[in-house]
């Protein structure tokens, strides 16, 4: 028997019984198609954060201070934290593999010119934030490189803060307030977008003594480094938790998190969220499944002639068994093609209604879709076609 026999059987088969089989496969289909969904929006929203953080650069190490854990026994013994300071950024500037620092320090605050204001981001940063956070200016210059601890009264614009202030004028030279301050504009930077929901071009930059002084803060937020290269990030935050610990009394009282260390968080949450959302969805399949197994059991009770018939002409029992699982396949096939195109064009008609929700629906995800479809066709088909197989053709024809 060969393979176009096969087709023309199944195919005349399913033509004959279309209710049943389109029920069967619309079973498959609503299965495969929620999964393909779900999986095509995770991968997306996936694709999309991972692209938010690579804003900064794959190199990047954060510091923040505290430590992020839990344990002693409430009310008793009491810790404390020891803020990070402008003297460690100083420390880590100094590491090997480094090739730059950004101590930070920021809070919101009105910018202010000619009777306009804006509340904005506030950074108190340093002169290598272009290198450490990927940012470039567009106008003017940035920060100059200077002592951490001098404070120079100049800032510059996100490129929003700019346009809104001064529409199309020049802002450079133009002397801005933000709280009691005068800052004089020095540079505009270029737009970056948003991250995450945070409109990078909505925020200012001002010498980190600044910020510290206009907020009232002895300490930092945080420090940023950049690693001279990828392979040198991991070798860079052991040497970076040795430092801080010795600076601290011997105390762990900070957290560094990597760029890779912040994916594999987003990866390992998403991939968890995905895998149970898919996994409840996969319920369908089986209810697939039982109904292709249901089906192809009447089948076979309602073409035992048939069955007798072709064994009688010569088909053996392994073209018997081949020919019922072909059919169940196929049904089950059919449904997960019908599928794929429904979930593929669902989770697209979502990023067209949704803003901000993306989708992504790889290769892989075809391929294993169908796959899946056409094996659970297969599975359930196992049972009937054994039964088809094993029918004695004499006994068959008698029963006809």
């Amino acid at each position: 028997m060969s393979l176009a026999d096969l087709l023309s059987l199944s195919l005349e088969a399913l033509r004959s019984h279309r209710m049943r089989y389109g029920l069967s496969a619309l079973a498959i289909a609503v299965g495969v198609g929620a999964v393909v969904l779900l999986v095509s929006i995770g991968q997306g929203t996936q694709r999309f954060i991972m692209g938010q953080m690579s804003q900064f650069g794959t190199t990047l190490i954060a510091i923040n201070p505290g430590k992020i854990e839990t344990g002693g026994v409430p009310g008793i013994f009491p810790g404390s934290v020891r803020p990070l300071t402008l003297e460690d950024a100083r420390a880590l500037r100094r590491l090997p593999n480094v090739i730059g620092a950004v101590p930070t320090s920021y809070g919101s605050g009105i910018v202010r010119y000619a009777g306009r204001g804006r509340r904005v981001y506030v950074y108190g940063v340093t002169a290598e934030v272009p290198i450490v956070w990927s940012m470039d200016v567009a106008v003017g210059q940035f920060i100059h490189s200077m002592d951490y601890d001098r404070a120079s009264p100049v800032v510059v614009l996100g490129p929003r803060v700019k346009r809104e202030l001064f529409g199309d004028a020049n802002a450079l030279g133009a002397v801005v307030r933000i709280a009691d301050s005068r800052f004089r504009v020095i540079g505009v930077m270029e737009s970056k977008g948003q991250m995450l929901g945070f409109d990078l071009d909505d925020a200012a930059y001002i010498p980190v003594a600044n910020a510290m002084r206009l907020f009232n803060r002895a300490q930092l937020d945080e420090i940023d480094l950049t690693a001279a290269s990828n392979d040198a990030v991991d070798s860079l935050a052991a040497a970076t938790r040795r430092v801080l610990i010795d600076r601290h009394d011997g105390q762990e009282d900070f957290t560094v998190v990597t760029q890779r260390d912040a994916q594999k968080t987003v990866d390992r949450i998403l991939g968890i969220i995905t895998a149970v959302v898919t996994g409840i969805a996969a319920i369908s399949l089986l209810v697939g499944a039982i109904g292709i197994l249901t089906i192809m059991w009447i089948v076979v009770e309602e073409r035992v002639g048939e069955i007798g018939l072709v064994k009688a002409i010569g088909a053996t029992r392994r073209q018997i068994l081949t020919w019922y699982l072909f059919e169940s396949g196929l049904t089950a096939a059919a449904g997960g093609a019908a599928g794929l195109l429904a979930g593929a064009g669902g989770s697209w008609l979502l990023t067209q209604v949704v803003p901000g929700l993306e989708s992504f629906t790889s290769p892989v995800t075809v391929i294993a879709a169908l796959g899946m479809a056409f094996s659970v066709g297969l599975a359930a088909g196992v049972a009937p076609a054994l039964r088809a197989a094993a029918l004695d053709p004499v006994e068959a024809l008698r029963a006809e």
